[in-house]
């Protein structure tokens, strides 16, 4: 963990660079120092079907899941959250720009009992 998955309304395509979206949000994370590089994950998965609100075809959405592990302080996560919220604003700012777009994130927090993983990633970046 952290895992970010960005899931976005297929409505999108040509009109948000979410390549762009993903490789800011990966820098943010990093930046955040809170997280090993090796465990990071961006993802971005279009929603092909969806119905938004009033049903205008103009109507847009991206929604932001952050899994992280435990063992961050409730203030690291809500700065964690508001540094990603503004990066993906920042991004997607031309979509602001009309009473069509809408954009959420919510962290949650995995149990690590629940949570099973095998990493060959952190291997090769830790030098081991």
């Amino acid at each position: 963990m952290p895992h970010l998955t960005i899931e976005y309304s297929a409505n999108l395509d040509g009109r948000a660079d979410i390549g762009a979206l993903c490789e800011t949000l990966l820098n943010t994370v990093l930046e955040t120092g809170l997280f090993e590089i090796g465990a990071v994950r961006v993802r971005a998965l279009r929603a092909d079907h969806y119905a938004i609100a009033d049903r205008l075809a103009e109507n847009a959405f991206v929604d932001l899941n952050f899994r992280i592990g435990k063992g961050r302080t409730t203030e690291e996560k809500k700065r964690t959250g508001e540094a990603i919220l503004a990066g993906a604003a920042e991004v997607l700012a031309p979509l602001f720009e009309t009473p069509h777009f809408a954009l959420s994130l919510e962290i949650r927090e995995i149990d690590a009992e629940l949570s099973w993983k095998k990493n060959a990633i952190h291997p090769r970046l830790r030098g081991k």
